[in-house]
């Protein structure tokens, strides 16, 4: 049994390694070649592209390596068809995916579709697309299945697939303390900077944060270095604050010890959720690509959590806003045994609650594995 799957993002890779490892589990025998990250590398995969050479964020970066993402594509469509899988699998990722799907609509291959496309935030006449392009779809958040159904589109909620890796982990002080040993950390209670994995939201978000560092000198600020990022990269950026340290690749494990958070829009606002800790949320992109989404984008909040429990769970500074007096404020109350912190901790457990139970990799590899012999 021979798969294709491709995961442009960080995000992309953790997940479809955790699918890919739940498909051996059940079909040994099948067989992976992948556009990812190392994480697919590690779980069996053959990844022939890296995520880190497909990730561009906004409208202008999108147009400025428009010529890229076409060759990217059309050497896609041209690999496919080279490996001749049973199924092609995607991860997310919808202005490469969608068009893979339509090309392999044409050429009569199986799609599964893993982690929906955000259409209900924006560009929903791409519903259309999906439901003639993709053979079963697959959604991690609790309202997709009833926006899918406004449109006649049966999908399949398998809950979020973050719970499995977290819920796999222990909180236990020994282990907790030999965490803080191992990462070279102090008692002090640590503020987490997760500052994305793109280089355009690091450059223009980075500093604000850093600069917190200086106001709350009882907390050590403790910088996520995403996968994809050599350490040097951040040099620049930490030589005007020496006393802020860096962890590489153990995103998690420094969550597992954090205080508190400054996160940047995306993924990590909902893993940060599911760990507890209570964030801000930072969100500075190119001007002309945030004037364009605003006009057309259709959601009220840009973090997971508030988008799931439907009001302002955690505060949100987007572009302006982002600026150091306000982020000293919003932090400021969530170091602080506040009614802000503890209400947003109460919140989070019932998010976790709402978000169901574990198993998503398993549920999803079990329904594409079923629907694959049943064909």
């Amino acid at each position: 049994m021979k798969f294709y799957i491709i995961a442009g993002e960080a995000s992309g890779d953790l997940h479809a390694s955790n699918l890919i490892k739940s498909i051996i589990a059940q079909a040994p025998e099948a067989t992976f070649r992948a556009w990812g990250g190392d994480l697919m590398h590690e779980a069996g995969a053959d990844v022939i592209k890296h995520y880190r050479d497909l990730a561009f964020m906004g409208f202008a970066e999108v147009i400025m390596n428009l010529r890229t993402i076409l060759k990217n594509i059309t050497y896609c469509k041209k690999d496919i068809l080279a490996y001749k899988p049973d199924a092609v699998i995607l991860i997310d990722y919808p202005g490469f995916n969608l068009r893979i799907a339509e090309f392999l609509k044409e050429q009569g291959i199986k799609v599964y579709y893993y982690i929906s496309p955000q259409v209900w935030a924006w560009k929903k006449n791409r519903v259309h697309k999906i439901k003639r392009t993709v053979d079963k779809m697959f959604v991690i958040l609790p309202f997709e299945k009833d926006f899918y159904k406004q449109y006649d589109y049966q999908v399949d909620y398998v809950g979020h697939p973050l719970l499995d890796a977290i819920q796999k982990r222990s909180s236990s002080k020994q282990v907790l303390d030999e965490l803080r040993q191992d990462l070279g950390l102090s008692e002090k209670p640590i503020v987490a900077i997760l500052p994305g994995s793109r280089k355009q939201e690091i450059a223009k978000m980075l500093p604000i944060m850093l600069k917190q560092s200086n106001e709350f000198k009882d907390y050590q600020f403790v910088i996520a270095v995403a996968p994809s990022f050599d350490r040097s990269f951040f040099d620049e950026y930490i030589s005007k604050f020496p006393h802020v340290k860096l962890v590489e690749n153990r995103t998690y494990d420094l969550l597992e010890l954090a205080h508190a958070a400054m996160v940047t829009s995306g993924t990590a606002t909902l893993e940060a959720a599911l760990f507890r800790i209570p964030e801000v949320v930072c969100y500075k992109g190119n001007p002309i690509s945030y004037h364009i989404a605003r006009k057309i984008v259709d959601i009220e909040y840009i973090s997971l959590v508030n988008l799931i429990m439907d009001k302002e769970v955690v505060k949100e500074l987007i572009q302006s806003d982002l600026n150091h007096k306000l982020l000293k404020a919003e932090l400021g109350k969530l170091l602080a045994p506040t009614k802000e912190r503890k209400e947003m901790l109460h919140t989070f457990d019932l998010l976790i609650d709402k978000l169901g139970g574990g198993g998503a990799s398993k549920k999803t590899a079990e329904l594409i594995l079923a629907d694959m012999n049943h064909s």
